[in-house]
């Protein structure tokens, strides 16, 4: 018999394709919506393989109701939907699509960073309720980008591509990293600050990092307090990096000026969540990597860790 892969979403036949000789390829019926905690445990416990999302939790439960499962396939970089613990544990590896949705996912951190600066998505919706109504010297008026000074939190591959883009802005950069990054420094004149000095300092204080017990919550309160008034937060990271009970307070109280969330704490995100009634709050439904190229790219990555592990070689992006 074939082993068994189980996808939990429907994706494209051109991804899927790879796998259908070697493999009894089964697949959730829906793209739009997640597969049942049930139906996944069901699926789980026949599987070899499975091929994953961000939004499927891979738990401890789940991995003991497969006990021929080897591996999992993540499409995302982050994989905190994952026990990894519990899945060494068991033997399982690990795999996510990291590389592959850099330069997209910078590409829609800068707009969003631009769109919240800008207003854009308060101006439009005021056009399309037919509430603009004359030309008028303060209106919609925003922050400008050019000149400002730009800080990222987590200066991975993702940070560094934003970087490089905010030199066409002619932006001074501040970084904060759990290691500097000297090559960077030297070729762009990056600079490296502590937590508090690039809070103080940035204009649009920028998140990347991945979410992990340490990140939780990273910007909260104490840290709202310390950015400027007129600061613009975007969080193209993970919802869980940042805390939204204290972003919430702080926008409504005017203790920055604006954010720019790609990502929450709950995904999908409830339409009565508290930041959503706030007009500057910028909102988009986690779609740092949604370029056709770079989700293809992203399930060929997946579709060739399976592949690979199957036939004896190492998983190139291996986790775990």
């Amino acid at each position: 018999m074939k082993p068994i892969v189980y996808i939990t979403r429907k994706l494209p036949a051109e991804a899927v394709t790879p796998l259908q000789d070697q493999f009894e390829v089964r697949m959730w019926e829906s793209e739009s919506e997640a597969v049942p905690r049930t139906v996944l445990l069901e699926e789980a416990a026949k599987a070899d393989a499975l091929w994953t999302v961000i939004t499927d939790t891979v738990d401890d439960e789940l991995l003991a109701a497969a006990p021929q499962l080897k591996i999992v396939a993540n499409m995302a970089v982050g994989y905190n939907n994952i026990d990894t613990t519990a899945a060494q544990e068991r033997g399982v590896i690990v795999t996510n699509t990291p590389g592959v949705l850099t330069e997209t996912t910078a590409d829609l951190t800068f707009a969003l960073l631009l769109a919240t600066a800008r207003r854009l998505g308060e101006a439009e919706q005021e056009l399309r309720a037919g509430k603009w109504t004359s030309w008028t010297p303060m209106g919609y008026t925003g922050m400008d980008v050019s000149g400002a000074t730009l800080g990222i939190i987590g200066m991975g591959r993702i940070g560094e591509a934003v970087a490089r883009r905010s030199k066409g802005f002619d932006m001074r950069v501040l970084y904060h990293n759990r290691s500097r990054k000297p090559k960077a420094e030297a070729e762009f004149g990056f600079e490296y600050a502590e937590l508090d000095k690039l809070l103080q300092e940035a204009d649009f204080v920028v998140t990347l990092t991945p979410f992990t017990p340490e990140t939780a919550g990273l910007i909260g309160t104490r840290e709202l307090a310390l950015m400027k008034k007129t600061a613009i937060l975007i969080n193209s990271s993970r919802g869980g990096v940042v805390d939204e009970t204290a972003l919430y307070e702080a926008l409504k109280n005017g203790t920055i000026w604006a954010a720019g969330l790609d990502v929450f704490e709950t995904e999908p995100v409830p339409v009565d969540h508290p930041l959503l009634s706030l007009p500057n709050v910028t909102a988009l439904p986690h779609i740092g990597s949604a370029s056709v190229k770079t989700r293809l790219a992203m399930m060929n990555l997946n579709a060739q860790a399976i592949l690979d592990f199957f036939e004896g070689q190492e998983p190139k992006n291996r986790v775990v």
